[in-house]
Protein backbone atom coordinates (compact mmCIF):
# COMPACT_ATOMS: atom_id res chain seq x y z
CA UNK A 1 0.00 0.00 0.00
CA UNK A 2 2.71 2.18 0.59
CA UNK A 3 4.27 2.44 -3.38
CA UNK A 4 1.06 4.05 -4.25
CA UNK A 5 2.15 7.47 -1.34
CA UNK A 6 5.80 6.30 -2.69
CA UNK A 7 4.56 7.09 -6.31
CA UNK A 8 3.41 10.39 -5.06
CA UNK A 9 6.22 11.53 -3.33
CA UNK A 10 8.32 10.80 -6.57
CA UNK A 11 5.66 12.67 -8.67
CA UNK A 12 6.23 15.65 -6.11
CA UNK A 13 10.01 14.73 -6.22
CA UNK A 14 10.31 14.80 -10.37
CA UNK A 15 8.48 18.20 -10.30
CA UNK A 16 10.47 20.13 -7.99
CA UNK A 17 13.30 19.34 -10.02
CA UNK A 18 11.95 20.38 -13.26
CA UNK A 19 10.33 23.87 -11.77
CA UNK A 20 13.12 25.19 -9.53
CA UNK A 21 11.74 28.53 -10.38
CA UNK A 22 8.40 28.08 -10.76
CA UNK A 23 5.49 27.77 -8.40
CA UNK A 24 6.72 25.37 -5.73
CA UNK A 25 3.92 26.71 -3.32
CA UNK A 26 2.27 23.81 -0.41
CA UNK A 27 -0.95 23.96 -2.57
CA UNK A 28 0.52 23.02 -5.89
CA UNK A 29 2.58 20.39 -4.67
CA UNK A 30 -0.45 18.65 -2.70
CA UNK A 31 -1.92 19.13 -6.16
CA UNK A 32 1.32 17.07 -7.83
CA UNK A 33 0.70 14.40 -5.30
CA UNK A 34 -3.16 14.36 -5.48
CA UNK A 35 -3.06 14.95 -1.69
CA UNK A 36 -5.45 17.17 0.29
CA UNK A 37 -3.82 20.68 1.17
CA UNK A 38 -4.78 19.93 4.76
CA UNK A 39 -2.83 16.46 5.17
CA UNK A 40 0.17 16.53 2.19
CA UNK A 41 2.37 18.45 4.14
CA UNK A 42 2.40 16.21 7.50
CA UNK A 43 2.96 13.15 4.97
CA UNK A 44 5.63 14.33 3.21
CA UNK A 45 7.57 15.18 6.56
CA UNK A 46 6.17 11.90 8.53
CA UNK A 47 7.82 9.58 4.73
CA UNK A 48 11.09 11.84 4.02
CA UNK A 49 11.93 13.17 7.39
CA UNK A 50 11.99 16.41 6.38
CA UNK A 51 9.54 19.63 5.83
CA UNK A 52 8.68 20.57 1.68
CA UNK A 53 10.60 23.85 2.55
CA UNK A 54 13.67 22.16 3.65
CA UNK A 55 13.37 19.47 0.60
CA UNK A 56 13.42 22.13 -1.86
CA UNK A 57 15.66 24.33 -0.38
CA UNK A 58 18.16 21.62 -0.79
CA UNK A 59 17.28 20.94 -4.31
CA UNK A 60 18.01 24.22 -5.69
CA UNK A 61 21.22 24.68 -3.49
CA UNK A 62 22.23 21.48 -5.15
CA UNK A 63 21.55 22.45 -8.70
CA UNK A 64 22.93 25.90 -7.91
CA UNK A 65 25.97 23.68 -7.17
CA UNK A 66 25.58 21.46 -10.12
CA UNK A 67 25.45 24.72 -12.42
CA UNK A 68 28.04 26.33 -11.23
CA UNK A 69 30.79 23.79 -12.25
CA UNK A 70 28.79 22.57 -15.46
CA UNK A 71 28.65 26.50 -16.65
CA UNK A 72 30.34 29.74 -16.99
CA UNK A 73 27.03 31.37 -16.18
CA UNK A 74 27.45 34.20 -13.33
CA UNK A 75 25.80 33.65 -10.34
CA UNK A 76 22.93 36.11 -10.15
CA UNK A 77 21.23 33.60 -13.63
CA UNK A 78 22.42 30.77 -11.65
CA UNK A 79 20.48 32.04 -8.88
CA UNK A 80 17.61 33.06 -10.85
CA UNK A 81 16.66 29.72 -12.56
CA UNK A 82 17.21 28.25 -9.21
CA UNK A 83 14.40 30.05 -8.04
CA UNK A 84 15.92 32.79 -6.19
CA UNK A 85 15.13 36.07 -6.85
CA UNK A 86 17.01 37.97 -4.76
CA UNK A 87 20.66 36.94 -5.82
CA UNK A 88 21.91 38.00 -1.76
CA UNK A 89 19.25 35.69 -0.38
CA UNK A 90 20.52 32.85 -3.06
CA UNK A 91 24.44 33.96 -1.33
CA UNK A 92 23.59 33.75 2.13
CA UNK A 93 21.43 30.05 1.74
CA UNK A 94 24.48 28.87 -0.30
CA UNK A 95 26.94 29.75 2.15
CA UNK A 96 24.65 28.65 5.23
CA UNK A 97 24.29 25.12 3.47
CA UNK A 98 27.71 24.58 2.09
CA UNK A 99 30.10 26.66 4.40
CA UNK A 100 31.93 28.72 0.97
CA UNK A 101 30.48 31.26 -1.73
CA UNK A 102 29.29 30.21 -4.69
CA UNK A 103 32.60 31.29 -6.05
CA UNK A 104 34.71 28.76 -4.10
CA UNK A 105 32.54 25.72 -5.30
CA UNK A 106 33.45 27.00 -8.81
CA UNK A 107 37.27 27.58 -8.22
CA UNK A 108 37.32 24.09 -6.36
CA UNK A 109 35.78 22.33 -9.01
CA UNK A 110 34.37 19.28 -6.95
CA UNK A 111 30.98 17.99 -7.45
CA UNK A 112 28.57 17.66 -4.44
CA UNK A 113 27.17 14.74 -3.34
CA UNK A 114 23.88 13.70 -5.37
CA UNK A 115 20.48 14.36 -2.78
CA UNK A 116 18.80 11.65 -0.95
CA UNK A 117 15.71 12.09 0.56
CA UNK A 118 16.15 11.57 4.19
CA UNK A 119 15.22 9.01 6.57
CA UNK A 120 12.41 9.29 9.25
CA UNK A 121 13.79 6.94 11.53
CA UNK A 122 11.46 4.71 13.67
CA UNK A 123 8.19 5.62 14.85
CA UNK A 124 6.24 4.82 18.25
CA UNK A 125 3.79 2.67 17.61
CA UNK A 126 -0.11 4.10 18.27
CA UNK A 127 -3.58 2.39 17.90
CA UNK A 128 -5.12 3.15 15.22
CA UNK A 129 -8.58 2.67 14.38
CA UNK A 130 -11.47 3.26 11.43
CA UNK A 131 -14.37 5.02 12.23
CA UNK A 132 -17.54 6.38 10.93
CA UNK A 133 -19.29 9.41 12.26
CA UNK A 134 -22.21 11.62 11.58
CA UNK A 135 -21.66 15.28 10.81
CA UNK A 136 -20.50 17.29 14.03
CA UNK A 137 -22.28 20.79 14.77
CA UNK A 138 -19.75 22.93 16.72
CA UNK A 139 -19.55 26.14 18.40
CA UNK A 140 -16.19 27.49 18.44
CA UNK A 141 -14.28 30.30 19.01
CA UNK A 142 -10.85 31.01 16.64
CA UNK A 143 -7.27 30.74 17.41
CA UNK A 144 -3.91 31.86 16.01
CA UNK A 145 -0.49 31.20 17.09
CA UNK A 146 0.94 28.81 18.81
CA UNK A 147 -1.06 25.19 19.33
CA UNK A 148 0.21 24.69 23.11
CA UNK A 149 -1.99 28.23 23.93
CA UNK A 150 -5.22 27.75 22.87
CA UNK A 151 -6.25 26.60 26.51
CA UNK A 152 -6.82 29.81 26.72
CA UNK A 153 -9.89 29.82 23.77
CA UNK A 154 -11.19 26.41 25.34
CA UNK A 155 -11.61 28.52 28.68
CA UNK A 156 -12.78 30.97 26.96
CA UNK A 157 -15.93 29.00 24.82
CA UNK A 158 -16.97 26.72 27.65
CA UNK A 159 -17.46 29.52 29.91
CA UNK A 160 -19.54 31.62 27.63
CA UNK A 161 -21.67 28.29 26.84
CA UNK A 162 -22.10 27.11 30.43
CA UNK A 163 -23.16 30.97 31.64
CA UNK A 164 -26.05 30.93 28.51
CA UNK A 165 -27.26 27.68 30.40
CA UNK A 166 -25.64 25.34 27.12
CA UNK A 167 -24.22 22.92 29.75
CA UNK A 168 -27.23 19.70 29.04
CA UNK A 169 -26.22 20.68 25.45
CA UNK A 170 -22.60 20.19 24.95
CA UNK A 171 -21.05 17.03 24.08
CA UNK A 172 -17.06 16.41 23.08
CA UNK A 173 -14.67 18.99 23.60
CA UNK A 174 -13.00 19.22 20.05
CA UNK A 175 -10.13 21.52 18.41
CA UNK A 176 -9.79 22.08 14.56
CA UNK A 177 -6.38 22.56 13.49
CA UNK A 178 -5.87 23.83 9.76
CA UNK A 179 -2.00 23.93 9.63
CA UNK A 180 1.00 21.67 9.97
CA UNK A 181 3.42 23.09 12.51
CA UNK A 182 6.45 22.43 10.87
CA UNK A 183 4.69 24.22 7.05
CA UNK A 184 3.59 26.96 8.72
CA UNK A 185 5.47 30.06 11.23
CA UNK A 186 4.15 29.40 14.61
CA UNK A 187 2.21 32.76 15.28
CA UNK A 188 0.28 32.01 11.88
CA UNK A 189 -1.21 28.85 12.66
CA UNK A 190 -5.04 28.94 12.47
CA UNK A 191 -7.10 26.52 14.96
CA UNK A 192 -10.53 26.78 16.39
CA UNK A 193 -11.36 26.06 19.93
CA UNK A 194 -14.88 24.74 20.23
CA UNK A 195 -17.26 22.24 21.71
CA UNK A 196 -20.16 19.52 20.07
CA UNK A 197 -23.70 21.05 20.30
CA UNK A 198 -26.69 18.81 20.55
CA UNK A 199 -29.94 20.12 19.80
CA UNK A 200 -30.37 23.32 17.35
CA UNK A 201 -29.06 26.18 20.34
CA UNK A 202 -28.86 29.99 18.92
CA UNK A 203 -25.23 30.41 18.92
CA UNK A 204 -24.21 33.65 18.50
CA UNK A 205 -21.08 36.02 19.13
CA UNK A 206 -18.28 35.78 20.03
CA UNK A 207 -19.31 32.39 19.20
CA UNK A 208 -19.38 30.88 15.73
CA UNK A 209 -21.29 27.90 14.37
CA UNK A 210 -18.85 25.21 12.38
CA UNK A 211 -19.73 22.00 10.81
CA UNK A 212 -17.45 18.93 10.32
CA UNK A 213 -18.64 17.07 7.83
CA UNK A 214 -19.35 13.30 8.64
CA UNK A 215 -18.09 10.19 6.49
CA UNK A 216 -15.03 7.96 7.90
CA UNK A 217 -12.18 8.81 9.57
CA UNK A 218 -8.57 7.17 10.71
CA UNK A 219 -8.68 7.69 14.72
CA UNK A 220 -5.68 7.80 16.86
CA UNK A 221 -5.74 7.44 20.19
CA UNK A 222 -3.00 8.90 22.41
CA UNK A 223 -2.55 9.42 25.59
CA UNK A 224 -0.63 11.61 27.87
CA UNK A 225 1.48 15.23 27.62
CA UNK A 226 -0.34 17.52 24.51
CA UNK A 227 3.21 18.30 24.02
CA UNK A 228 3.63 14.91 22.33
CA UNK A 229 1.32 14.83 20.04
CA UNK A 230 3.66 15.77 17.62
CA UNK A 231 4.69 12.18 17.56
CA UNK A 232 1.46 11.20 16.99
CA UNK A 233 0.63 13.10 13.99
CA UNK A 234 4.01 11.81 12.29
CA UNK A 235 3.01 8.43 13.17
CA UNK A 236 -0.73 8.66 11.18
CA UNK A 237 0.24 10.80 8.27
CA UNK A 238 4.38 9.23 8.12
CA UNK A 239 3.91 5.37 8.70
CA UNK A 240 -0.18 4.29 9.14
CA UNK A 241 -2.00 6.43 6.20
CA UNK A 242 1.03 5.29 3.73
CA UNK A 243 0.78 1.69 4.85
CA UNK A 244 -2.97 1.50 4.77
CA UNK A 245 -3.44 2.99 1.30
CA UNK A 246 -6.36 5.19 2.87
CA UNK A 247 -6.49 8.39 1.02
CA UNK A 248 -7.37 11.86 3.49
CA UNK A 249 -10.71 14.27 2.54
CA UNK A 250 -9.79 18.09 1.74
CA UNK A 251 -10.89 18.58 5.69
CA UNK A 252 -8.95 19.31 8.17
CA UNK A 253 -7.44 16.63 11.16
CA UNK A 254 -9.27 17.39 14.01
CA UNK A 255 -9.09 16.65 18.09
CA UNK A 256 -11.41 15.19 20.63
CA UNK A 257 -10.09 15.50 24.27
CA UNK A 258 -11.83 12.64 26.84
CA UNK A 259 -10.99 14.21 29.89
CA UNK A 260 -9.66 17.52 30.52
CA UNK A 261 -6.22 18.78 32.28
CA UNK A 262 -7.93 20.73 34.89
CA UNK A 263 -9.07 17.50 36.64
CA UNK A 264 -6.81 14.74 34.95
CA UNK A 265 -3.07 14.03 35.73
CA UNK A 266 -1.25 14.67 32.64
CA UNK A 267 -0.22 10.97 32.08
CA UNK A 268 -3.62 10.26 31.87
CA UNK A 269 -5.07 12.81 29.26
CA UNK A 270 -6.80 10.75 26.57
CA UNK A 271 -6.79 12.27 22.74
CA UNK A 272 -8.50 11.23 19.83
CA UNK A 273 -7.15 12.35 16.55
CA UNK A 274 -9.62 12.62 13.77
CA UNK A 275 -8.13 12.31 10.04
CA UNK A 276 -10.91 12.59 7.84
CA UNK A 277 -10.21 9.85 4.93
CA UNK A 278 -12.16 9.25 1.30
Amino acid sequence: MAQSYEARLMRVLNYVYANLDGDLSLDTLADVAALSRFHFHRVFTGMTGETVAAFTRRVRLFRASAALLQTRDPVDRIACYCGYVNVRSFMRAFQSAYGVTPDAIRNRGVPQPALQLNEHGDYEMYDVKIETREDIHLAVMPHRGAYMEIGEVFEAVMTILMTRGLGPQLGQMIGVYLDDPAAVPESDLRSFAGAQILGDPEITAPLETMEITGGRFAVLTYKGHYSGLAKAYAYLFGEWLPESGEVPRDSPPFEVYLNRPQDTLVDDLITLIYAPLK
